[in-house]
């Protein structure tokens, strides 16, 4: 088995953890592949180093190791060479990783061939604009939020065509069932089991007692106008990377993408099991 290595070095204790993943899978008969740019980092015996595209071509797995930043970034960069991503906690919580570090020995179950998949959906976001339409893709949510000095947004959904409803807020979070344990928790969102297929729209500080998250049916499509006072800036997140600005007239459509992301796991933990172990991990850390 050829198993692509990628690790986020800014996390704590990553290069450590990096050393022993290495270890166990060539203990285990694996081959090794890394980026040639995390040479100086782990430059180890008997792993391959090169481009990114060589190595995800060869692999049969990615395991990423970090925060769920880590494990998003890697596994839609991994779902578009239909590759199962394996994500190791090595951040504070973790939500997306299938093992944490004292579980690093199970990694022989991986190399036996000996686990599961979990298919996640993703969210396909286009951006209308004046001049041409741009597509993103989530793993976790799409926020359209205010900047930072601007006032609250008027968002107005649609659903299919009809009007559903209109939010005065900070923003919306539309998010997967991944994507409800990030954001959309913080924002009062449902937490939902990975397994189900569901659009999420939670408003974000809304300027209202009675504005609650709505689950829209996976076949749905989504279309949002934002309105705001001329001087306040609205821009577009997708997994929490840079914001784009949108532009008073612009619209936004969602929907389910016809993309799964691969997630592998070495366990059968329960969801409310592992969900249970983090929160309570986060609650001591606060």
């Amino acid at each position: 088995m050829n198993v692509l290595i990628i690790p986020n070095f800014e996390k704590k204790n990553t290069v450590a953890c990096t050393r022993e993943i290495c270890h166990e899978l060539k203990r285990f008969g694996a081959e090794v592949l890394m980026q040639e740019k995390e040479k100086a980092f782990v430059n180890l015996p008997d792993v391959c180093y090169g481009s990114f595209e060589q190595q995800i071509g060869v692999s049969d797995v990615v395991i990423a190791i970090g925060g769920d930043g880590t494990i998003i970034h890697t596994a839609k960069r991994a779902v578009l060479y239909d590759k199962p991503v394996l994500g190791v906690n090595a951040g504070r919580l973790g939500f997306l990783a299938g093992l944490e570090q004292d579980e690093i020995p199970l990694l022989k179950k991986l190399v036996e061939q000996d686990y599961q998949i979990e298919n996640r959906m993703m969210l396909e976001v286009e951006h209308h604009t004046a001049v041409g339409n741009q597509v993103y893709f989530a793993l976790n949510d799409a926020v359209i939020s205010k900047g930072a000095l601007s006032k609250m947004v008027e968002s107005k959904i649609y659903c299919m065509g009809r009007f559903v409803t209109s939010y005065r807020s900070d923003g919306i979070i539309l998010s997967t069932p991944t994507g409800s344990t990030a954001y959309a928790l913080s924002a009062g969102g449902p937490i939902l089991e990975p397994s189900l297929d569901s659009i999420s729209l939670t408003p974000i500080s809304p300027h209202s007692l009675f504005d609650r998250t709505i689950l829209f049916a996976p076949d749905n499509e989504l279309l949002i106008q934002t309105d705001a006072e001329p001087d306040t800036e609205i821009y577009l997140t997708i997994d929490g990377e840079e914001g784009i600005r949108i532009s008073p007239n612009d619209r936004l459509t969602v929907k389910k993408s016809g993309i799964l992301v691969k997630m592998i796991r070495l366990q059968e933990k329960p969801f409310y099991e592992v969900l249970n172990q983090k929160l309570l991990t986060r609650a001591k850390n606060e």
